[in-house]
């Protein structure tokens, strides 16, 4: 995600916060503003800095360039109320531009606090399409229920090295081996730095654990006793971590579906890893391991497929919102994504071959939805878009990060 939607918000919000994990380029994008744009850098990690802050928050603000940017708020989060001070006087656009490496929309008192005066950009990890430099149209190819029959390349064990790698820029520049250390001190400093200051943290060495526990439970449902078996600690602790893992941007809880036209509907949330190559590296997984070991493989693609579609989703102006469906028969569908009163369905296999058996739930899930349907696919590694009927799609997993122009993909490692 570049600048232009950044200088967008920029223009139309007294305040812009970025926020994203760790690593994932929210300083790097600011300090491009900076550049080009005249934002005086400030950043929390500067110790004269926090020191300011803390000792008068509303006097640092206050003294604050005309357009400035503050780096990690999440640090001083008493600095949002004195920012609405300041802004509640001075409405201007584009005055502060703040980036933070927690999810401050967790802590509603906080969130409230800049209702109406700040838009929010939300910066992932890299999706496959920024990697590859192309424009993904599978979104729109999905909500207008026309994938263009075109052919595609088998990914097979390339998809794994894809998943393997993840997002984070930093680490996909670097060998298979090296990777995997630098998602190790990345989860490491990570827990020193963030979760300490912000969370009262009995047992800090348990949320690495805790952590990697949830990594082997991607894309299943939250199952909070499951998670706490290996601990000593008490449900309520472990969901209480839970919840600072999340608010990190580490795991995310993705909401079932419901509808009243439903009985019996599974009304759990699925867990799913921020990031693939982190969830390989706490696994002790290489793109070898993985492709070998098929019941994780699964579980890691439908990861993979919903942070590829997070991921793009965010970076378009319209909101998408994304859920999960499953009911108490066993039939359930990976991804359910809302754009307004339409509804779409995705649905991940991990194998070459497809079957009409595998489309029962998709098409049954047009019945019931009916004029609010716009389309579904069943995501596989196979060599052509085809339709199987009332704007239900069998789509190779290429066509994520490509568009429908793109006639070639890139099937070798990442770096």
């Amino acid at each position: 995600m570049g600048t232009v939607e950044l200088l967008a918000m920029l223009g139309e919000s007294p305040v812009v916060l970025i926020h994203g994990p760790r690593q994932c380029g929210k300083t790097t994008l600011a300090k491009q503003v900076a550049a080009t744009h005249g934002y005086r850098y400030f950043t929390l990690d500067d110790a004269a800095v926090e020191t300011a802050i803390f000792a008068d928050a509303v006097g640092f603000v206050a003294d604050l360039p005309e357009h400035a940017i503050i780096d990690e708020v999440q640090r001083a989060p008493k600095l949002l109320l004195a920012i609405k001070a300041v802004v509640d006087r001075d409405r201007r656009p584009g005055r502060l531009l703040l980036t933070g490496s927690s999810n401050l929309l967790l802590l509603p008192t906080l969130a409230d606090s800049l209702a109406g005066r700040m838009a929010i950009l939300r910066l992932h990890p890299l999706a496959q399409s920024e990697i590859e430099r192309t424009k993904p149209s599978f979104l729109d190819d999905l909500f207008s229920a026309s994938f263009p029959m075109q052919p595609a390349t088998r990914l097979g064990a390339a998809l794994a090295q894809r998943i393997a790698a993840g997002g984070y820029p930093e680490a996909i520049k670097r060998s298979a081996t090296r990777r995997r250390r630098w998602y190790r001190d990345y989860v490491q400093s990570l827990m020193q730095r963030d979760v300490q200051e912000f969370a009262r943290i009995s047992a800090l060495d348990v949320m690495p654990k805790l952590l990697a526990a949830a990594a082997a439970q991607t894309a299943k449902l939250v199952n909070i006793s499951d998670l706490a078996a290996p601990f000593s600690l008490s449900r309520t602790t472990i969901r209480d971590y839970v919840g600072v893992l999340e608010r990190v941007f580490l795991i995310e809880q993705l909401s079932p579906w419901h509808s009243n036209r439903l009985s019996r509907l599974i009304k759990t949330p699925k867990l799913h890893l921020g990031d693939t190559g982190l969830a390989c590296a706490l696994l002790g997984l290489d793109a070898a391991s993985l492709w070998s070991d098929r019941s994780i493989f699964g579980a890691l693609l439908e990861t993979f497929v919903y942070q590829e579609l997070k991921r793009h989703a965010d970076a378009r102006d319209d909101d998408i919102r994304f859920s999960h469906f499953r009911d108490k028969d066993g039939n359930e569908i990976d991804l359910i994504l809302e754009r307004g009163h339409r509804l779409a369905a995705v649905e991940v296999k991990a194998s070459s071959t497809i079957s009409p058996t595998d489309f029962r739930t998709l098409h049954r899930f047009r019945e019931v939805v009916g004029e609010r349907f716009a389309g579904a696919a069943l995501l596989y590694d196979g060599e052509i878009s085809v339709s199987v009927g009332h704007g239900v799609f069998a789509v190779p997993f290429s066509r994520l990060w490509q568009n429908a122009s793109t006639t070639s993909s890139r099937h070798g490692p990442l770096i």
